[in-house]
């Protein structure tokens, strides 16, 4: 099968920028870490398990992250209805366990995954800059305390999100083919 492109490259975020710049640039850093732990890896490897009973894998990551690039940007900060690309009410995990709603496979084909966090990621820069301030609350409600949140806590739930799953990207891919690394 074959590999999954390269990614992109990270540019670390400035050391001396302003508040609104620096959580752009912590959050584009985040995304391109995760498509890092992802590079060089064919499909199937993509969709290798971590370890019983987890079924995490770093195609379910990306898969996880693009609905929550979503949920966070789309769904709640611009107020759309965007549906979820791989869970439903039936299989909330859909995301992580790897298995689409069109019954796609760990080892199949994952450019359109790819594609779609792309997509996710592109699409929540554009609402961000919609927004004028940090400050304002946005369009939509969570959807577990119906709050409206900030773009600063959207942004910096997103970080923490990406980094925490990086974590486990990085124990992923060390467990596939020993790289390590940042």
């Amino acid at each position: 099968m074959t590999e999954i492109p390269p990614a992109p490259d990270r540019v670390d975020p400035p050391y001396r920028d302003g508040e609104r710049a620096a959580v752009e640039a912590w959050l584009d850093y985040h995304r391109a870490t995760l498509l890092t732990k992802c590079a060089g890896l064919t499909p199937e490897q993509l969709g290798e398990r971590s370890v019983p009973p987890s079924g995490l894998s770093l195609r379910g990551l990306v898969r996880h992250m693009t609905e929550v690039e979503q949920g966070w940007f789309q769904q709640v900060l611009d107020g759309a209805d965007v549906p979820d690309l791989y869970s439903s009410t039936d299989d909330r995990d859909g995301d992580f366990d790897g298995v689409g709603r069109d019954g796609d496979e760990p080892g199949t084909a994952v450019g359109p995954e790819l594609a779609a966090f792309a997509d996710a990621c592109a699409r929540s820069r554009e609402v961000a800059a919609g927004f004028g301030s940090l400050d304002e609350l946005s369009r939509g409600r969570t959807s577990r305390s119906r709050e409206q949140v900030s773009v600063r806590w959207v942004f910096l739930h997103m970080i923490e999100e990406y980094a925490r799953h990086n974590g486990h990207a990085d124990l992923l891919r060390e467990r596939i083919d020993g790289v390590t690394g940042d």
